[in-house]
């Protein structure tokens, strides 16, 4: 890792996130390691979501509003600004678990692994005390990508390079997009991951894939699509990508 740069880019997508974006950014400043930069990429939020933003002047905290075409081409042009040896992500109504998330991640990378990963939990919409669900993960064997098996999107960290070889997330897919990249990614084997056994982050419950039952129709369908370009099973893969969520709330 080079010092002479941020070691982490953390990249935080925005539109009207004013009512939870303060949260987000005090989770990330209340970090004991604090060589990291922050993304902010904006969809031209018609709120108090940069005003909010710009009360904090910090210098880690870069702003860009414009607009883009959603979600995953708001991360693209994260990654695409982003100056860290370690990519991660915290969108704007999530927050880190506690203050040494980023240490623990920085301590489980080496020259052996290209990502770093945790568990996460769902929590309510109003209280992050308020544990919904668990999403316990484990180390990673290719053949549990056919189970339908996927990290924690929020909780993985990785080394930019992996962007570099791999790269964008494909805005194509409007909420299952992650889950592509991930596929991608975790079928090379030329690349190695870390799963780091603790919760990392809190997500709110309520987010774009599940939001209404025409959402979840389309994960179904991006997720059924997702799982036959990229090679990795059938319809028994998605069905048991669904039927395993049942733990998350054991």
């Amino acid at each position: 890792m080079s010092f002479n740069r941020p070691v982490f880019s953390i990249i935080t997508a925005t539109y009207n996130s004013e009512a939870t974006i303060s949260e987000t950014i005090d989770s990330l400043l209340s970090q004991n390691f604090d060589n990291f930069e922050i993304l902010i990429i904006d969809g031209l939020s018609t709120d108090k979501t940069i005003e909010i933003i710009k009360n904090y002047n910090d210098s880690r905290i870069n702003i860009y509003s414009e607009i883009d075409k959603g979600i995953y081409d708001a991360l693209n042009k994260g990654v695409a600004r982003s100056t860290g040896d370690i990519i991660g992500f915290l969108h704007s109504d999530d927050t880190f678990t506690n203050s040494n998330v980023l240490s623990d991640i920085l301590k489980s990378f080496d020259s052996k692994f290209d990502g770093v990963y945790g568990d996460l939990n769902y929590v309510s919409a109003d209280n992050n005390k308020n544990i919904i669900r668990n999403w316990v993960s484990e180390s990673f064997k290719p053949k549990m990508l056919k189970r339908g098996w996927m990290p924690p999107h929020p909780t993985l960290f990785l080394n930019s390079n992996v962007y570099k070889k791999h790269g964008n997330f494909k805005i194509e897919y409007h909420v299952s997009s992650d889950y592509d990249f991930i596929l991608r990614i975790f079928k090379d084997q030329d690349l190695s991951f870390k799963y780091l056994n603790k919760k990392l982050v809190n997500m709110k419950i309520g987010g774009e894939s599940n939001k209404s039952l025409y959402n979840i129709f389309i994960k179904l369908r991006e997720d059924y699509q997702i799982i036959k370009s990229n090679g990795i099973g059938n319809f028994d893969t998605l069905l048991l990508k669904n039927i395993t969520k049942i733990n998350q709330f054991i």
